[in-house]
């Protein structure tokens, strides 16, 4: 089963979710760290890493010899990663290239080619029971989702794969929540937390998986994420309130189950509504 969370905005306490739920499962259990821009979640589960990998995608390179500057390549691209300079030069700009191919396809002289370039990394150890997989996109690169997909083809076809989904709405947050079976979207009872909570959901919704709230530091805002999810008819899975010494293990990279025992069987619990909801 894969379970993907997410949310609309950062800092609603996403990763601390991921890890532990992930950490309260037992095996065999999986953690995605998706998060490629900004990945975190090896801070609370310190996993050994036994393997590290450059990983590399195809992006255009023209031979200025054959090319007759005909534009077709540019006028094909709508990201607007290549540029053709009538009769001077072309210009390719790889951190805007979607890898289509289609640039290779049209040229009619046949001058242009792809070559490897290496983007991010990624990377694989063990948590304890939890295998624990993450990339690490390069400084610069644009196109998260090429190494987000990388990573999701190493969840095992058996077991739970919890998958700790980019904040936001955008390219990152679709393609990790994309072919999962429920998504947790976690949230905050502030004006900001349910403005973007409403755009996570809608978004899910055109994605047609099914769905459920946590609501975290439940007791620090007002009632209106609660009337939202009546009124939506959507299950709030779980609320976390605000807690001193939650706050403080967070603070040094220690699972809330650690310093709340009793948190455990309330991770695996919520796991288990999950399943009742139409999860596999």
């Amino acid at each position: 089963m894969k379970i993907a969370v997410a949310s609309g905005k950062g800092g609603t306490g996403k990763t601390t979710i991921s890890v532990n739920i992930a950490m309260s499962l037992s095996p065999p259990v999986q953690l995605l760290d998706c998060d490629v821009e900004e990945p975190n979640a090896h801070i609370f589960l310190k996993p050994e890493i036994y393997e590290t990998r450059n990983v590399t995608r195809m992006v255009p390179e023209v031979d200025l010899s054959k090319c007759n500057f005909c534009g077709a390549c540019g006028d094909l691209c709508k990201f607007n990663a290549i540029t053709v300079l009538k009769d001077v030069t072309v210009l390719t700009f790889h951190e805007m290239c979607h890898g289509c191919k289609g640039c290779v396809m049209v040229c009619p002289q046949k001058a242009i080619t792809e070559k490897s370039k290496i983007f991010g990394q990624l990377k694989k150890g063990m948590a304890k029971h939890v295998a624990c997989v993450s990339g690490l996109l390069n400084v610069g690169e644009a196109m998260s989702p090429a190494l987000i997909e990388i990573v999701k083809k190493e969840i095992p076809s058996d077991g739970i794969a919890i998958i700790d989904a980019p904040p936001g709405t955008s390219c990152p947050m679709i393609t990790t929540v994309r072919n999962t079976d429920y998504v947790i979207l976690v949230t905050e009872p502030t004006p900001f937390g349910l403005n973007d909570l409403i755009l996570a959901v809608e978004a899910v919704k055109l994605l047609k998986i099914p769905f459920g709230i946590v609501i975290n530091r439940s007791d620090i805002g007002d009632q209106k994420v609660h009337e939202y999810a009546r009124r939506e008819n959507i299950p709030v899975l779980m609320e976390i309130p605000h807690n001193r010494d939650i706050a403080v293990a967070y603070s040094k990279g220690i699972l809330m189950i650690d310093v709340l025992p009793e948190m455990k069987v309330i991770f695996q619990q919520l796991v288990e509504s999950i399943i009742k909801q139409g999860g596999k």
